[in-house]
């Protein structure tokens, strides 16, 4: 199951009758490791479709420049010449790594694209692989993001040390699919939802009603905690539910702790929701990091942005800014 989220969206206009109903798309395409939907009305389906085409066409294109499995991305230049030279990046690319850095600063380091320095892990339940432990004691001292320079006036990015690598999955994806939305709104789309596999940008209505966005009980993957209902924003969440294996009775997922190089614990899964995109990326994988006390407080004191937290020992806490905004599911 790709979905950390499940959408739920009205599909027709609910109003006067005389208004004419708008073209509608729903679309999915693969695209950064997972699927990439793209919901859209407005009022000309030429308009539509061309926004719709042209917004896949730049989420790919920035993909294919932060992806660090694509050997020909400037990501792998900079991971290749690591310890070496600096590499100049594209201003997109440059804004990510400061977004990296910032959200590394804030978390204390909870949130490192360095990570990427940690090699070995396989998550995939079918073929599970985990590094010896004397391999993580090596690598851990190549994650480190102050080891990431950034010159931005030269436009180049450097890697201190031989053999360190930059990972952006915890960051890129959200950034990607707000260009895709800039790209709609380009061609005169003002209502549009995008979901990358769980992590979603809305803008505008569907059917004259905001977007109902489901949050997955991260106790329960197969059930939901509530819908919460959105005209703007973001969603974003993070568990150890998706990718994960089994061993000795316990899950070794894939978010990983950059002080330890062994998947977190603590934290089931965390579901955040802000209006901007500098207010929530990279933070759903940061928290699960920080755990459950620090998580929580972390939240609260961050302007903006708001939360569900689902700990290991089955307790949950929201922001009191959600209380009576998620709507709870009879059970």
């Amino acid at each position: 199951m790709q979905r950390l989220l499940v959408l739920f969206a009205a599909a027709a206009l609910l109003g006067a009758c005389q208004k004419p109903a708008p073209a509608t798309v729903h679309e999915a395409r693969p695209l950064m490791g997972t699927i990439v939907e793209i919901t859209a009305e407005t009022d000309d389906a030429a308009r539509l479709r061309a926004g719709v085409d042209a917004a896949y066409q730049e989420m790919a294109r920035l993909s294919d420049m932060m992806n660090h499995y694509n050997p020909n991305s400037v990501v792998s230049a900079i991971n290749a010449a690591a310890g070496r030279a600096p590499v100049t990046v594209p201003p997109e690319l440059m804004s990510v790594l400061q977004m990296a850095k910032k959200v590394s600063d804030v978390t204390d380091g909870a949130f490192d694209i360095t990570i990427g320095s940690l090699r070995g892990w396989s998550f995939d339940p079918q073929h599970p692989r985990m590094p010896a432990r004397a391999a993580i004691a090596a690598q851990l001292p190549k994650v480190d993001y102050r080891l990431l320079k950034l010159d931005a006036q030269a436009g180049t990015a450097f890697l201190e040390r031989p053999g360190m690598r930059i990972d952006l999955g915890g960051i890129a994806k959200l950034p990607i699919m707000h260009a895709g939305m800039r790209m709609l709104e380009q061609h005169g789309i003002h209502n549009a939802m995008i979901n990358g596999g769980g992590d979603i940008e809305v803008l505008g209505e569907t059917g004259d009603r905001p977007w109902h966005i489901g949050i997955r009980d991260a106790r329960q993957p197969d059930r939901l905690y509530g819908v919460v209902s959105l005209t703007h924003g973001f969603v974003a969440s993070s568990g150890d539910y998706e990718r994960y294996f089994m061993r000795a009775g316990r899950r070794y997922h894939h978010i990983l702790d950059p002080n330890t190089g062994y998947p977190t614990r603590g934290l089931h899964g965390v579901t955040l929701i802000a209006d901007r995109l500098e207010d929530i990326n990279g933070l759903s994988a940061a928290i699960m990091v920080l755990g459950p006390q620090r998580g929580r407080q972390f939240v609260e004191h961050s302007k903006g942005l708001k939360g569900v937290i689902f700990a290991a020992d089955g307790s949950v806490w929201q922001s009191p800014e959600l209380a009576g905004q998620i709507e709870r599911p009879a059970h």
